[in-house]
């Protein structure tokens, strides 16, 4: 039996639909003894996303970007969240999204990118999937200064810290964003040893 046959929505509601959706569905569930149970769960939908993390071999180093975000600011954090780059998919396939994204936020071309792995990261309350990349690049792979999109509000700073400079971020908790330290701890297991 699929979790399909476990499932029996009875009511969907939408809450808002402004900056992304956020429904209410009613539903009964088939626990694991059998029988049914009705149960509430408001989901967000802001769409599947993908991120990225630069590495530099040679020098040990990687790209990040700094910027404000509004629901770190309300939870107590005050400062920029440090991120490895990433964005919504709008429709895109996850590589060809990525790679835009990557120059926009940070002024760097890629060539090569690398899917390592798919994460749901909230999923008791977010419907997005991210997808996770790794890309080599030099300084010679800069063609712009990045920054972001001004229209779309994004006020990006690019950072360029050593592998070993990352981890003590995560260690003494200026890096608190999980994709980012997932992506970090991936390289410093797998790409930079």
């Amino acid at each position: 039996m699929s979790v399909r046959d476990r499932v029996r929505v009875k009511e969907v509601r939408t809450l808002s639909d402004d900056w992304y959706v956020l429904k209410k569905t009613t539903f009964d569930w088939q626990r694991a003894d059998g029988t049914w149970q009705t149960q509430n769960r408001e989901t967000y939908d802001r769409g599947n996303a993908a991120v990225i993390l630069l590495y530099d071999p040679d020098r040990r180093t990687v790209i990040l970007v700094r910027q404000f975000r509004y629901p770190a600011f309300v939870n107590g954090y005050d400062d920029l969240l440090i991120e490895a780059p990433a964005g919504l998919l709008d429709n895109a396939e996850p590589e060809e999204r990525i790679r835009k994204e990557t120059e926009e936020e940070t002024g760097y071309r890629v060539r090569e990118v690398t899917r390592i792995f798919d994460s749901f990261m909230s999923p008791g309350s977010v419907t997005e999937r991210l997808t996770f990349f790794v890309a080599r690049y030099s300084p010679d792979d800069r063609i712009t200064e990045g920054g972001g999109v001004h229209d779309e509000g994004e006020d990006i700073e690019v950072i360029e810290p050593t592998i070993e400079a990352a981890l003590a971020m995560i260690a003494d908790g200026r890096i608190l964003d999980a994709k980012t330290i997932m992506l970090i701890q991936y390289a410093a297991l797998h790409l930079l040893r």
